[in-house]
């Protein structure tokens, strides 16, 4: 377990950028390192946003008969703009492995926009180019804006669960190594609106909100209930948006035992800044659904959770719904149960396994089947996924109008729809990403590590949808759907390994960032 401040791995010095560069510039850092048996206690190349630290310890490898793989540190690449170069390790050192047995990892990771309009397909440049991708431009009739979605990664989770990052060299994980490498990827990207998922609380008030606030943004955070250590966060740019609301949601219920977990979502309604014309708010949502694969009720009460307060937020006074931005780490993979709820609308879960909600299991063996219905009344939640609306006596007014008083104790309404075991919500939500490579059928990821590379990231929107008035219950419209103009292309698995997984040097993360870029028509 890594600790919370640099501790010392083997030997360690700091020295200013500045004299460092005078004694080494000229040299390739990485020279000094040599196979396991056969290594010297020389420095390991350590990079602060402050100054210049050096570590070194013995490698890190999957298992001892696991093959090593070396990194040539390029000091010529190390500019504002640019990434760290990786290029496979040349020894020369009597000794060292033979070139078959080494691991060769070369360049860095690429991903271009994918353009979903026709006429911008031609445009798609290669994201680290001198040439900057187009910006979202705004007229008198369309707004446009883009939105990351990013699981950065607590540093406490990350030392409590370090099993999961064997294949990473140690100072590649500490925060004061990651955390300028986050910033760097979220100024290059530039993004309208952030909605961070596993944003620590003391990293959040003394690093993360101060420095994005110095890019522009406005800052929303909610942290995880009970002792958790971290939460989500939604930022938008103070220029593109105006806060209209902010709404938490804790899934944490102290009279309802299902929910016995300290997960959380955020709800911010945004005002478009346009001067020249009105235009409706846009909801964005973020959030972060349980892990565990074996507890698929609490995941879908979570979920329902989560819609019942968009729902509400999202709500405008004509009874239409405002365009829904729905980001998060939603623990559950494509064509899960979970997935296709929230893609379609609807879910009857009679006879589903617990532990196959979220597609995370691959037997269900042994589980059991989940209950009907999944959360009790007393939640306040219908299987629409909305607030249950509570019935208020009506008494007779002196003057013969009918009114409604308060009771002594609200009670929600137990109607015939709760032995039902059909869920559905309101929302025409559709995933930027298809999941898949279109040429082969490989599938994209968006998180890797030590055990498993999978895709549990998402960015839902609003979009119309051919037949949507045609499904049931289906009556709520929307003020003009988002239309999606670019996404930010996925990896594979072994896309991600040939950088050595993640986190790597470049990527500080063991999730990638997921970008759009959408337009609301006016």
């Amino acid at each position: 377990m890594l600790p919370h401040h640099q501790k010392s791995l083997g030997r360690d010095w700091t020295t200013p950028w500045e004299n460092l560069q005078k004694c080494c510039w000229n040299r390739h850092i990485s020279s000094c390192m040599r196979w396991p048996g056969h290594y010297s206690r020389a420095p390991y190349p350590y990079f602060s946003s402050r100054h210049f630290s050096l570590n070194w310890r013995p490698p890190c490898l999957f298992e001892s008969r696991a093959p090593f793989q070396y990194w040539n540190w390029r000091p010529d690449s190390l500019s504002q703009t640019s990434l760290i170069h990786l290029s496979s390790y040349i020894m020369n050192s009597e000794g060292d492995e033979p070139s078959s047995k080494r691991r060769k990892h070369q360049g860095t990771i690429q991903r271009h926009w994918e353009y979903i309009c026709n006429h911008n397909k031609e445009n798609t440049k290669i994201l680290g180019d001198e040439n900057v991708d187009p910006v979202c431009e705004d007229s008198e009739s369309n707004f446009d804006f883009s939105v990351m979605s990013y699981n950065i990664l607590s540093q406490d989770l990350l030392e409590d669960n370090s099993h999961l990052y064997k294949h990473c060299r140690r100072p590649v994980l500490h925060w004061s190594f990651r955390f300028p490498n986050i910033l760097k990827e979220i100024k290059h990207f530039d993004a309208d609106v952030l909605c961070l998922q596993e944003v620590q609380e003391d990293h959040y008030g003394t690093e993360i909100r101060p420095s994005l606030e110095s890019l522009g943004y406005h800052c929303e955070y909610k942290m995880r209930t009970g002792r958790k250590p971290d939460g989500c966060a939604i930022c938008f740019k103070h220029s593109k948006f105006s806060l209209l609301s902010v709404n938490p949601v804790e899934f944490y219920r102290r009279d309802v035992p299902l929910l016995d977990r300290d997960n959380v979502g955020l709800v911010l309604l945004l005002q478009p800044k346009i001067p020249s014309a009105a235009s409706p708010a846009i909801c964005v949502a973020n959030t972060h659904l349980l892990y565990n694969p074996r507890r698929g009720d609490i995941k879908l009460t979570q979920l329902a959770m989560l819609l019942a307060e968009i729902s509400s937020v999202a709500h405008q006074k004509d009874g239409s719904l405002c365009p829904i931005v729905m980001c998060g780490d939603f623990n559950s993979v494509p064509g899960s149960p979970l997935y296709s709820f929230i893609k379609e609308g609807k879910l009857n879960y009679e006879g589903l396994a617990i532990g196959k909600v979220s597609g995370q299991e691959q037997s269900s063996r042994g589980q059991r089947i989940l209950s009907i219905p999944i959360w009790p009344p007393n939640l306040g939640i219908s299987q629409n996924c909305v607030y249950e609306v509570q019935q208020l006596p009506k008494v007779e007014k002196p003057d013969g109008d009918l009114t409604q008083t308060e009771p002594d104790k609200t009670e929600v309404l137990v109607t015939a729809e709760k032995l039902s075991s059909n869920l559905q919500h309101h929302f025409s939500l559709s995933s930027v990403y298809s999941h898949y490579l279109p040429d082969t059928g490989i599938p994209e990821v968006t998180t890797c590590h030590s055990r498993s590379a999978i895709t549990v990231d998402y960015i839902f929107y609003s979009a119309e949808k051919e037949g949507v008035a045609e499904q049931p219950g289906a009556e709520v419209t929307l003020v003009g759907g988002l239309k999606l103009l670019a996404r930010l292309s996925l990896l594979t698995e072994e896309d991600l390994w040939t950088v050595n997984g993640l986190p790597n040097e470049n990527n500080s993360s063991d999730h990638l960032p997921l970008l759009a870029k959408f337009r609301l028509e006016l």
